[in-house]
């Protein structure tokens, strides 16, 4: 009837879980039972993460016969109980051992004013019977109020606290167990013959049990007494059962007496009853006569402990918790609850085993204890540098446009058709299209915008390089065809020019196709180049390719700058060397200081980078090579005659 231990030890640990007590004190009594318990409790103990800062095995008797060892073991206990960590000390042992560690703190501090002792939490096993007697009564245990005791489950029985209220031992001498039960309690004694001359309190009928302290007596069944209780009841119903089967074995055979039963007849009978008892709970017992009880929790205390009091949950710990951020590294020679907090690297976060990378798509916190979903991040229109370059790109387009249209209003005009009116129709379309293939690196990138951005880019480039080169060799051709007997004078007009634009274009044009062909750009996500953003981007596929086109670019541009520096001085009307000079020397300054830039930023910033290498660089062959000449078309309407442009020659 009386429950298993080991049900009472996976108690204990679920209770030391639920509070998070990882470092604790054990005091167990030093005989079998303690050995027992202890192989029992400390490896269940290790398997849950908890550990035993001391294990003190407490003698039955104080050894008064040698002092020296009385003193060393009070001075180890009191050690152990005032200065460990352990804030939760777990006790194994009968009743004695309670007065036992309360003797122990009486000889360190016997005026009770160390209140380190108060802070402490008691755990009681079942075993511990917290009757105390009389004279413990006096004692101050204020120390075990508050202390967590199992106890084996019980239900009110009606009528038993009646009957307690009813008991008077002085009514009948004859009851020497309820007489011993009274001085125990009350601290008193009956008259007895061989006790004249001993003076002592004597106990007299205004003593009632209800008027003791509940740590004293209790007025319900307590545990042990119900099993007591169901287990009377279990033997009448076991013995009930064997007189009805003995019956009815009598009545089938031919002697009508009883056959006289032996008392281990009875097992079979109590495997596998049930039965309700006066309680109105039912008790059953398995097949092998056990009964699965259920252990509760009782806090024994009379007032608010320290900790109920200021409402703070007591820690008993080897170490304060790490922050965040930090991981618990286990201390050589130490028990495992025992360890260092040490901080976790740059890029980790902690948990209670140590410090882990977030997934790709996570960076840490601040505090370094959670992974947070990195935003996801493209150069966009609605943001501030987005917006600008929009503008900008935008601006410059129509400003092309009317640059454009004005050179077509004033076609017929010397200053529009010197250097061939065509490529300056052709370079102005390009400069329109430069400033709109912009727009595709802004936005959110797609499979589509990848692949054209980058060729679109490089093919309109290469038109307008050409296209300047075409004004400059035209230049060149122009004066060499005016000396006499020129062989020249043949490549003078537009078929020189287009073939230069044609051959220099179509060769970009080619490469740009097999770029796309062999390894295309293509959309990709960069987890790793910022720490809190995913990077959502055009992956150029191939690097080769892509410098092969920019160094093309630059190829034609270089040219263009010494041809044209090299044709500044000729004594044309219409030379446009010295603009196209300026125009160059911006465009190729422009795109040298590009590639550090580029290549020194991540992300979108170098989508930016880009961006206004290519606004940049448009606008200066626009401003360098059209501006001046608008001016003139525009306000000064009388300097746009071949006389006026020949006498400033």
């Amino acid at each position: 009837m009386v429950p298993k231990e080991k049900h009472q030890y996976i108690g204990i640990v679920q209770l030391l879980h639920h509070f998070r007590w990882t470092w604790i004190g054990i005091f167990s009594v030093d005989n079998n039972n303690g050995e027992i318990f202890l192989q029992k409790m400390q490896p269940l103990l290790s398997q849950n993460g908890i550990c035993a800062a001391f294990i003190e095995r407490l003698a039955q008797q104080l050894p008064m016969e040698n002092l020296s060892q009385l003193y060393q073991t009070i001075s180890l206990v009191s050690i152990n109980m005032m200065n460990s960590k352990a804030k939760t000390f777990l006790v194994y042992g009968e009743a004695w051992i309670i007065i036992w560690l309360r003797f122990v703190t009486f000889m360190v501090d016997p005026e009770n004013k160390e209140t380190a002792l108060l802070r402490k939490v008691w755990i009681m096993t079942a075993q511990i019977d917290f009757v105390l007697s009389g004279i413990q009564i006096r004692s101050d245990l204020k120390m075990f109020h508050g202390a967590i005791s199992f106890s084996v489950h019980s239900t009110a029985v009606v009528g038993f606290r009646e009957f307690l209220q009813t008991i008077n031992p002085l009514s009948d001498y004859r009851d020497g167990f309820r007489q011993n039960v009274w001085e125990q309690s009350f601290d008193c004694s009956f008259p007895k013959p061989e006790l004249q001359d001993i003076h002592s309190r004597k106990c007299t009928e205004e003593m009632k049990l209800e008027d003791l302290p509940a740590p004293v007596f209790e007025m319900k069944m307590t545990g042990q007494s119900y099993s007591v209780f169901n287990a009377v009841y279990a033997v009448a119903h076991a013995l009930q059962a064997l007189y009805r089967f003995s019956k009815k074995k009598t009545m089938r055979s031919k002697n009508p007496e009883l056959p006289q039963l032996q008392s281990w007849q009875l097992h079979s009978f109590l495997r596998g009853i049930s039965f309700n008892n006066s309680a109105g709970e039912t008790v059953f017992l398995n097949e092998k006569g056990e009964e699965k009880k259920i252990q509760t929790l009782l806090n024994i205390s009379n007032f608010k402990t320290f900790y109920a009091y200021h409402q703070v949950l007591p820690l008993s710990r080897c170490n304060d918790p790490c922050f965040p951020g930090s991981w618990k590294k286990g201390i050589e020679g130490d028990q495992f609850c025992c360890y260092d907090c040490v901080p976790c690297p740059e890029g980790k976060i902690s948990d209670q085993n140590g410090c882990f990378e977030c997934s790709e798509d996570h960076y840490p916190n601040k505090e370094k204890n959670k992974c947070i979903l990195k935003l996801l991040v493209f150069l966009t229109f609605e943001e501030t540098i987005g917006i600008s370059l929009a503008s900008a790109a935008l601006s410059f387009f129509f400003l092309t446009s009317w640059v454009l249209g004005t050179f077509i209003k004033h076609r017929d005009t010397p200053i529009v058709k010197a250097n061939n009116r065509s490529i300056s129709y052709t370079l102005l379309v390009s400069l329109l299209l430069c400033f709109l293939s912009s727009l595709f690196f802004l936005g959110q990138p797609i499979k589509v915008t990848c692949h054209l951005r980058q060729s679109m880019f490089g093919i309109t480039f290469s038109v307008a390089i050409s296209s300047v080169l075409a004004k400059t060799i035209t230049v060149v051709v122009a004066f060499m065809a005016t000396k006499p007997g020129s062989q020249m004078r043949k490549w003078v007009g537009n078929r020189l020019a287009f073939c230069t634009v044609l051959s220099c274009s179509l060769f970009q044009v080619c490469l740009c196709i097999f770029w796309l062909s062999t390894s295309p750009p293509f959309l990709e996500l960069d987890m790793h180049s910022e720490i809190q953003e995913m990077i959502l981007q055009c992956n150029e596929g191939s690097a080769f390719f892509f410098y092969c086109v920019l160094g093309y670019m630059g190829i034609l541009a270089i040219t263009s700058f010494i041809v044209a520096f090299l044709a500044r001085k000729l004594p044309e009307s219409f030379n446009e060397a010295k603009f196209i000079t300026f125009s160059m020397l911006a465009f190729c300054s422009i795109w040298i200081s590009f590639f550090p830039a580029y290549l020194s930023t991540k992300g979108k910033a170098m989508v930016a980078v880009e961006v206004f290498s290519i606004l940049s660089s448009s606008a200066a062959l626009l401003g360098c090579i059209f501006l001046p000449k608008c001016y003139i078309v525009v306000f000064r309407s009388d300097l746009n005659h071949k006389e006026q442009l020949t006498k400033r020659n």
